[in-house]
C-alpha cells in the first residue's frame, strides 16, 4: 500500500500540493486527474521519491520513506515499474537492450533468462520478435508499448503511468488502456496512473482522484466518478459540456 498523509508541496510562495491525504491499495489502479499544473505529475515524483514534501509523509508498504537517501530509494525504485509521456527509450540501444535494462543493471540473471523474458515481455505487448529494432524505427504506439514491456520486465509490485496514451490517435489509445488492464489481471500490482484521457481513464482504473488547486477535491470509484453531482468535476471530466468550471458560484 501507499500513503500519502498530511502531503505539502510549495515552491516559494506556490503550493502545489496542500495538505492532501490518499491511500493507495494493493492490486488496485488509481488514476489521477486534473488540469494542467494542477500537481498530478508531482503527485507520482513524490511516490518515486524524486520530490520531497514541505510537510507530511509518504509511506510504500507501511515503512516511512521520506527521508530515504538516494541509495535506499534505488532499492525501492527496484519494484517500481514507470511508463514515461514520452516513452523515455534509450536511443542507441535495441529494444531488445531497453527492455533488458532492469534486468542487466538489478539482477544477476543470466543472459539465457534475460533474453527470455524479454521475449515474453514484448509478446504480452504485441511486439514479437521486435528485439533488434531500434526506437527510431518505432512509431509512437510501438514506443510506449516497448516502455510497458521494460516497466513490467522486473514484475514490479507498482507501476506507476505518466500520461501513457499522450500523442496517440484514439485507437491506438485504446490499445494502451487494453493493455494496462491486461498487465493488472495477469500482475495484480498497484497501479498509478496520470491522464488528461477521461475515456481511457474510465477504462483502466478501480479508483480515481481529481486534483484541483493542489487539493484532492474528489476520491471516488470510477461509477462514482460517471455519476458525481460535483460541478467542479463535471465540468472537467465531460471536457466543460456539463458542470460548471470552479463550481457553485
Amino acid at each position: 500500500m501507499i500513503r500519502l498523509e498530511d502531503i505539502t508541496v510549495a515552491y516559494d510562495d506556490r503550493i502545489i500540493l496542500n495538505h492532501v491525504n490518499l491511500d493507495i491499495h494493493d492490486g488496485e489502479t488509481l488514476a489521477v486527474i486534473g488540469a494542467s499544473g494542477s500537481g498530478k505529475s508531482t503527485t507520482l515524483r513524490l511516490i518515486m521519491g524524486l520530490q520531497k514534501p514541505t510537510s507530511g509523509r509518504v509511506y510504500i508498504d507501511g515503512e516511512d520513506i521520506t527521508d530515504y537517501s538516494e541509495e535506499k530509494m534505488d532499492e525501492v525504485r527496484r519494484h517500481m515499474g514507470m511508463v514515461f509521456q514520452y516513452s523515455a527509450l534509450f536511443d542507441s540501444m535495441t529494444v531488445g537492450e531497453n527492455v533488458a535494462f532492469g534486468l542487466r543493471q538489478h539482477t544477476k540473471t543470466k543472459e539465457e533468462e534475460i533474453h527470455k523474458i524479454v521475449a515474453e515481455k514484448l509478446h504480452a505487448v504485441g511486439l514479437d520478435g521486435i528485439e533488434e529494432m531500434m526506437p527510431n524505427d518505432l512509431s509512437g504506439g510501438m514506443k510506449k508499448r516497448v516502455s510497458l514491456a521494460r516497466a513490467v520486465a522486473l514484475n514490479p509490485k507498482i507501476i506507476l503511468y505518466d500520461e501513457p496514451t499522450a500523442g496517440l490517435d484514439p485507437v491506438r489509445s485504446n490499445d494502451i488502456s487494453r493493455l494496462i488492464k491486461a498487465m493488472q489481471e495477469s500482475m495484480h500490482p498497484l497501479s498509478v496512473v496520470v491522464t488528461h484521457d477521461m475515456e481511457s481513464a474510465f477504462s483502466v482504473a478501480d479508483r480515481m482522484v481529481y486534483l484541483e488547486n493542489g487539493r484532492f477535491e474528489m476520491i471516488g470509484t470510477t461509477e462514482e466518478f460517471k455519476n458525481t453531482t460535483n460541478e467542479k468535476v463535471r465540468y472537467f471530466i465531460t471536457g466543460g459540456k456539463e458542470g460548471r468550471e470552479g463550481g457553485e458560484r
